[in-house]
């Protein structure tokens, strides 16, 4: 039976949710109605926190699975300014230690977190390949691996390019993994992490060579 006291529903819960039926059904079986029902409360409980709707929810969904905690969802100018967030794929403890270590250990690092909050999410995956929603998190990372490329010697628009070869990495990474989980011949998990950090050593050599 759904409840009118809607005390307690939050973002990160409504997400959460979503994420727990999109897991189960598929992004196709995710609606409004659907989620109200999860959660106990009416359809219009969620849209309080998502006014725009189903898309408003589709990019805060994004934007939880690739950072440590739930951001706004919004277009970047729409976020609270102030608000510290962490690079995707790592906890806030993790920023300060992350700037001490050297540029290739700060990009493994992060790729690594990355990777395990993506497969944490899987079920998400096809909704992040089709939507990046603009937000504070994004700028962190994307100032992460820009300082690390920095120091790793690279200039102008080869730091941007190898960015996004180490973002579309990650996810393409991660999408092989799941596609073949199952088989007979899907590598364990621990061979799967080697592989990963097998083929990002291979991209930063590349990259910087």
């Amino acid at each position: 039976m759904r409840s009118r006291n809607n005390a307690g529903l939050n973002r990160e819960r409504i997400i959460v949710e979503a994420l727990h039926i999109i897991e189960g059904r598929g992004l196709g079986g995710l609606s409004m109605r659907r989620l109200g029902d999860a959660l106990e409360v009416e359809a219009m409980a969620v849209y309080h926190h998502f006014p725009k709707g189903k898309e408003q929810l589709f990019n805060a969904i994004a934007a939880y699975v690739t950072t440590a905690r739930v951001v706004n969802g919004l277009s970047e100018d729409e976020g609270p300014e102030d608000e510290e967030l962490p690079a995707a794929g790592t906890s806030e403890e993790d920023v300060e230690r992350i700037e001490e270590l050297p540029w290739e250990e700060r990009i493994t690092l992060w790729a690594e977190g990355y990777r395990a909050r993506l497969l944490t999410y899987s079920g998400a995956l096809s909704l992040l390949m089709h939507r990046a929603p603009r937000t504070l998190a994004e700028r962190r990372t994307a100032a992460l691996l820009d300082g690390a490329l920095l120091d790793a010697g690279l200039t102008g628009g080869d730091v941007a390019a190898t960015r996004d070869a180490l973002l579309g990495y990650c996810l393409g990474s991660v999408g092989h993994q799941v596609r073949h989980a199952g088989r007979e011949d899907a590598p364990s998990e621990d061979e799967a992490l080697s592989r990963f950090r097998f083929g990002l050593r291979a991209l930063l050599r590349g990259a910087t060579s």
